[in-house]
Parts: C-alpha cells; sequence; structure tokens
C-alpha cells in the first residue's frame, strides 16, 4: 500500500498515518517506511500498544539491536525485556522512583540535547520510543534536525569543523547534572569513543552535525576553546527553527534517525505520575571509522 505521510515541521519529522504497527508490514510498505525516514528523520506512528515482541520484531527489520540496553548493571532488576531499553520512571516492581533513586538521577540525564550511544563503540542508528503510559502534564520529547543545522552553518564554520572529532562518555553528560555513581563495573564498561562533528547521512547524501551533550572535549584543540566551540554548536543546533516537540499519546511509537538529529527529554512530575516508555535501539554497524593523530578509533 502506499502510507500517507504528513510532515510535521518545515525542516523534517512526518506523521506515517494509517500504519497499524501490530499487524505485519509486508517489504513494499517497509521501503516506504525506510524512504521516508531517509527524508524526515523524525516518524511519529500512531496506534495501539504493542507488545515487546512486536516492537523489537518490528524495530529489528532495521537492523541488529543493541545487546546492551541499560548502563546502571550493577544490582539491577530488569522490569521490561532484555530487548528493549526501560525509559520509565518505574522500579521492577513498577513503582516509582524514589526522589534520591539511583536510576532516577541517572535520567534525569535524558534532559540534556543528546544522540543515543555516542558514547558505545557501536553507536545507534535508529531508535524507536513505544509509549504505555504518559503523565498528564510535561513528559514531551523534542527533536532538531541536525542536517538542517549544518546547512546554516557559515562556510567558514563549516571548514573549520569538517574534520575535527570529539570524545564522548556517558560519564561526561551525567557529571553535568552532578551524577558520578557509577560502579567499577560499569565504568570499565563504556570507556570514551571518539566521533567527528561532521557525518554523512548514508540515505540522504546530506552532511549534519554530529553532538550530543556527552561530548567532553576536541582532540587537537587546547580543553577551553573545544568545549567554548561544542557549546555554540549545541547552542546553534537547538535553536528554534531546528526544534520539533512531540506531545505523547498512549500507543504512539515515535522512531529517530541518531545519524541526524539530537532529542531531549521535557520535564514531568516523576514523583506524582507515572510514565512508561520503552526504547527499541538498533545499531549504526556501518558507522565509518576515523583517524586521529595516526590512531584508528570508531
Amino acid at each position: 500500500m502506499t502510507i500517507k505521510i504528513n510532515q510535521l515541521h518545515p525542516c523534517f519529522v512526518a506523521e506515517f498515518a494509517d500504519v497499524d504497527l501490530s499487524k505485519p508490514i509486508d517489504d513494499a510498505t517497509f521501503k516506504e517506511i525506510v524512504e521516508g525516514m531517509d527524508r524526515h528523520a523524525v516518524g511519529v506512528f500512531h496506534g495501539p500498544t504493542l507488545t515487546e515482541e512486536q516492537h523489537a520484531d518490528y524495530a529489528e527489520r532495521f537492523g541488529p539491536l543493541d545487546p546492551n540496553n541499560g548502563i546502571l548493571s550493577t544490582g539491577l532488576k530488569r522490569r521490561i525485556s532484555p530487548r528493549l531499553a526501560d525509559i520509565a520512571n518505574l522500579d521492577h516492581e513498577n513503582e516509582k522512583f524514589a526522589k534520591d533513586s539511583r536510576r532516577r538521577m541517572f535520567n534525569l540525564g535524558n534532559q540534556l540535547w543528546h544522540t543515543d550511544s555516542t558514547f558505545k563503540k557501536i553507536p545507534a542508528m535508529y531508535s524507536l520510543l513505544h509509549a504505555h503510559s504518559v503523565a498528564p502534564e510535561g513528559g514531551e520529547t523534542q527533536f532538531c534536525d541536525m542536517r538542517a543545522a549544518y546547512d546554516a552553518l557559515s562556510q567558514k564554520m563549516k571548514d573549520r569543523i569538517e574534520n575535527l572529532v570529539a570524545e564522548h562518555s556517558i560519564f561526561t553528560s551525567r557529571m553535568k547534572l552532578g551524577f558520578t555513581e557509577f560502579s567499577e563495573e560499569e565504568r570499565a564498561l563504556h570507556p570514551p569513543t571518539r566521533r567527528g562533528l561532521v557525518r554523512v547521512h548514508p540515505g540522504s547524501g546530506r552532511k549534519g552535525l554530529y553532538l550530543a551533550s556527552h561530548a567532553s572535549h576536541i582532540y587537537g584543540m587546547p580543553v577551553a576553546d573545544g568545549k567554548m566551540l561544542l557549546m555554540d554548536l549545541m547552542e546553534h543546533a537547538t535553536q528554534r527553527e531546528f526544534v520539533h516537540t512531540h506531545h505523547w499519546k498512549v500507543g504512539d511509537l515515535v522512531i529517530w534517525d541518531n545519524r541526524c538529529t539530537m532529542h531531549r527529554a521535557r520535564p514531568f512530575d516523576d514523583l506524582a505520575f507515572k510514565r512508561d516508555m520503552r526504547r527499541a535501539t538498533v545499531q549504526d554497524l556501518n558507522y565509518p571509522e576515523i583517524t586521529v593523530a595516526d590512531e584508528k578509533v570508531a
């Protein structure tokens, strides 16, 4: 069938209408979805709440799923399938996190602008977030188009950042909020990675910025200068004209392309209301390797 695709923002984001993800998707329809994602970068699907199997199976059509769905692994009791990342404010007994909960403190970092898994050896290609329950107020997710942000840079800035590389670490973003309570095991599992500031999106051929709150500094630059450049680029990319806000309804599934977007969660009263969100993460196995100071890095 031909999908009706409604663009929701002048730069990106589209609603894929009349697609029921609880039912089998044929190859022709799936091809339309992939082509639509290459153009719009963020896709919104409305429909019934999916089972964990339906959610993960649909995501797996885009590529292999990330097997590591949780940074806080020490002493963790899982609430949902290990094929999915738990983005809820709920513990394994479906009770809200306490105010001083270690997992609550970690999850607050999702409110920083970021790109999923830039700090992992294999970063994320697509993320598919699905709403099982939502807060009555707040809890939106915002996205920004990193291709449009790149296009709007001056040629001088484009030339300056073309070959620059930043270091990314999950501990960098959490440290910005004062959270440092990671076990030695957790730290050992996530050494820093190095990512170029600019990358070409393979589906569209467009260049975009590749940033995240996980980025700490830029190789070959004084630390202060690199931090200022990263801050300036983040502020540029998150200007209003590049940003779309999604207001969640139960059953919504939103897929975004981490190769050309950033996103952040917006706050809600997480001590009063339950918000049950679950994410499938598709790995970006084809992310090109780069070289820094004659050292081959991911």
